[in-house]
């Protein structure tokens, strides 16, 4: 370990440094933990360096017998146009360390000093609950948590009102259904692409998806919405525990007469509810923005995200406004698909 980079203050400190061990044992730690995600898991780590290109020093904390009593990943995300930052984790929507306070905090002084060491511009910690650490903490994002009851799906759509049941139907009317598997991954792609780029935002590659389908085929579900034959609404869905995030999804303009996310969403919680999910996760939101208001709809609660930061003094993130970006959507939306396509998993990668 680094001398110059050192735990303070505690007086059983463990020893942190990089992570050289075995994916799996990483993963049991993990999942012995209370507050753990599907992001804290190992395989994330191969898909940031591999699929984009990021250096990884994911840090363990050991005890002094050598057991694993702390772990945090940590993302590079390191750019000339937008900056340097350590992310736990970035492009998800949680992360952070995980283990006991000690640990924890251990963890925490050695990233803020490795951060202030090589010259990062925001180490930011992506949590769910209050940690024990001295450090900034933001609540600009929220996550949207709808309650599965027990009895299954059956007990889910009775605790429905009549007009989030009526909205659901409609798609139904018009013949839209749904189809879910790993052959969903294109049709999925497509319509984000599409959507994003309408936006004027750049969305990741579809090696991307590829790869986080490749590496947890188990845990994670793609579905599609179609009418006449054609995809039009699309989500990636993530299951840890007895929790299932719809972590991404979209749907083609086009067809929003018809309502296909209103159906497509349905469809996601009932299979969930039915394999013994009992928390589905409508992924983070700004407060009060569109998608925080169509997730409210279907009798969920708010849970405020802890994300925490070390940052040098007046450092931005691109999200916060960065004025390389600030052209950026009305720029991107005049792109043909093709070229937003190309471009866009280049630029997005560095945008954590």
């Amino acid at each position: 370990m680094d001398p110059t980079i050192v735990a303070r203050h505690w007086p059983v400190t463990p020893n942190i440094g990089h992570y050289e061990g075995a994916p799996g044992d990483w993963d049991t730690f993990v999942r012995s933990q209370p507050g753990w995600s599907h992001f804290h898991l190992h395989g994330w780590r191969s898909i940031m360096m591999d699929v984009l290109g990021h250096d990884a020093p994911y840090l363990a904390a050991r005890s002094p017998d050598g057991r694993i009593v702390g772990v945090l990943p940590l993302v590079r995300v390191k750019s000339i146009l937008f900056g340097h930052f350590l992310v736990s984790m970035p492009f998800l929507n949680y992360g952070g360390p995980l283990g006991d306070e000690c640990a924890v905090r251990a963890l925490v002084d050695y990233a803020v000093a490795m951060s202030t060491k090589q010259g990062v511009s925001v180490l930011e910690l992506r949590g769910r609950s209050a940690m024990p650490v001295q450090l900034p903490v933001s609540h600009r994002k929220i996550t949207v948590l709808l309650d599965i009851p027990e009895g299954g799906s059956d007990a889910l759509w009775k605790q429905f009102d009549t007009k989030v049941r009526n909205k659901i139907r409609r798609p139904q009317k018009e013949g839209v259904t749904m189809r879910f598997g790993h052959d969903q991954i294109k049709p999925y792609f497509d319509i984000l692409a599409r959507r994003m780029r309408d936006l004027g935002t750049p969305t990741q590659s579809r090696s991307f998806f590829d790869a986080i389908g490749a590496s947890f085929p188990d845990d994670v579900t793609f579905g599609c919405a179609y009418h006449e034959d054609r995809a039009i609404a699309g989500g990636c869905a993530i299951r840890w525990g007895d929790e299932m995030e719809m972590t991404w999804s979209s749907a083609l303009r086009d067809y929003d007469r018809l309502a296909p996310n209103m159906l497509m969403y349905w469809e996601f919680m009932r299979r969930a509810a039915d394999t013994g999910v009992r928390v589905f996760n409508f992924g983070r939101s700004t407060p009060n923005g569109g998608t925080h208001e169509f997730k409210r709809q279907w009798g969920t609660h708010d849970e405020p995200l802890w994300w925490y930061e070390h940052r040098v003094s007046g450092a931005s993130t691109p999200a916060e406004g960065n004025g390389a970006v600030a052209l950026g959507p009305r720029l991107w939306k005049k792109l043909p698909l093709s070229v937003a396509n190309t471009l866009g998993p280049r630029i997005v990668r560095f945008i954590p």
